[in-house]
């Protein structure tokens, strides 16, 4: 199968992004929370606060695990660049 250039300049681009997000999955969980309250924001005006609560509800968690892996990845590498 022979791309075109667009087509091929889109696919590398995915493919960072995948890499991307292979290398920092922590990441995924804070844009994950940011579609998900992008969402909640959009049925608030459509005028379904009970999904959007739910929706936002669960945004929350996720930019909690997404915070916590942060920590967790800053207290691990943290303590190897420092010299003695």
């Amino acid at each position: 199968m022979i791309l075109g250039g667009s087509s091929f300049l889109m696919l590398q681009s995915l493919l960072k992004v995948k890499r991307y997000f292979v290398e920092n999955p922590r990441r995924l969980f804070v844009l994950v929370f940011q579609a998900l309250l992008l969402m909640a924001a959009g049925l608030l005006i459509l005028g379904d606060s009970f999904l959007a609560n739910v929706i936002a509800t669960v945004a929350f968690f996720s930019l909690v695990i997404g915070v916590a892996l942060h920590v967790i990845n800053f207290i691990r590498h943290n303590g190897e660049s420092q010299k003695p």
